[in-house]
């Protein structure tokens, strides 16, 4: 592989096509295992590109280990971690914990769970909040500060995606707005049709599991994946458009929270990756239209008159995609 150019330059034709067949080719292996679900597939590995989380509200049994497990395996070199969060866990246990070594008489650091390419943060709502809050720096900043102030970072690129069942309330606690926020897109993946389900059968049947798949890419080539998707061209007009949405957002009177600006930023970057995804070095209307729903949806809290009602945060942002307009098609120029 050539090595990606200068930061800040404009991505290429040629490097947006070697994107997408890196992404296809994922798409393609994950397909594989994961049956039924392509587009399931693609809004995660385009929050894969975009270096951003996943929350996967679902209920048991659908899926959502098989798909960390299966990103993990398609990628050269790319460690998954699995925290099976409990109302027990510490947070050491999430970030790592500073021993003692009698040897050298000082402290070393023992990464915890934390320290992966791929974390899977299985049942995330069962955890204490305390541990909860554990996640909260490493997945904005992707490092862990130990208590003698020390910074570590991850290893890169790094994705959290977590899971928790939207049926079972018992013995949970619910996420905190500020740990919300931090996900970029939240997904449900929902039960297979018929022919997948025979075909999830067949594979169980046969002993086929995630480790099963081959890698079709390197570690290096995801981190130049990362870097590309940084490059796409984002017209001002286009900011300006995801600007109007979430701002929109907070003026709502059925809603208690609205959309923060991290929300916009993550919006922005999966439109990046939604384009280069499909082989463009720009973002079109259509690329923030269509992750708009998974990416703004869970950042609208509704009040519970509201919920009541029967309103929901995705009528509501429905509403306002519909009655906001669209910047003219003409935004791929420089």
């Amino acid at each position: 592989m050539t090595s990606p150019p200068a930061a800040g330059a404009a991505a290429g034709d040629a490097e947006v096509t070697w994107f997408r067949e890196c992404f296809e080719a994922l798409h393609g292996n994950i397909g594989r295992f994961v049956r039924g679900k392509p587009e399931v597939i693609r809004l995660a590995l385009v929050c894969l590109a975009a270096e951003g989380h996943i929350l996967i509200d679902d209920v048991p049994g659908v899926g959502k280990t098989s798909l960390a497990k299966a990103i993990a395996s398609s990628i050269e070199g790319g460690l998954m971690r699995r925290i099976q969060f409990t109302p027990d866990l510490l947070p050491t246990d999430v970030t790592g914990v500073q021993i003692w070594n009698a040897e050298s008489r000082e402290f070393e650091f023992q990464p915890g769970a934390v320290f992966g390419n791929v974390v899977l943060a299985d049942e995330i709502n069962r955890a204490s909040p305390k541990t909860q809050s554990a996640l909260l720096e490493v997945m904005e900043e992707r490092q862990v500060t130990t208590t003698d102030s020390i910074p570590y970072e991850v290893p890169r690129p790094f994705i959290v995606i977590a899971t928790q069942n939207p049926v079972e309330h018992g013995g949970t606690y619910d996420l905190p707005e500020a740990q919300i926020d931090r996900f970029m897109a939240r997904l449900h993946i929902g039960y297979p049709r018929y022919e997948a389900e025979v075909e999830i059968l067949a594979n169980g049947a046969r002993g086929v599991t995630p480790r099963s798949l081959s890698p079709v890419v390197s570690i290096s080539d995801v981190q130049r994946m990362t870097q590309i998707v940084r490059r796409i061209h984002l017209a001002p007009a286009l900011l300006g458009y995801i600007v109007m949405i979430v701002s929109e957002t907070r003026r709502i009177g059925e809603l208690r929270l609205g959309v923060s600006p991290r929300g916009g930023m993550a919006l922005a970057v999966a439109a990046q990756a939604h384009a280069a995804a499909a082989g463009r070095s720009f973002v079109k209307p259509e690329d923030v239209q269509a992750l708009a729903p998974y990416v703004l949806g869970h950042r609208m809290l509704l009040r519970p008159e509201a919920e009541l009602s029967g309103a929901t945060s995705e009528s509501l942002l429905g509403a306002i995609m519909t009655s906001m307009p669209v910047p003219d098609q003409r935004v791929s120029s420089y």
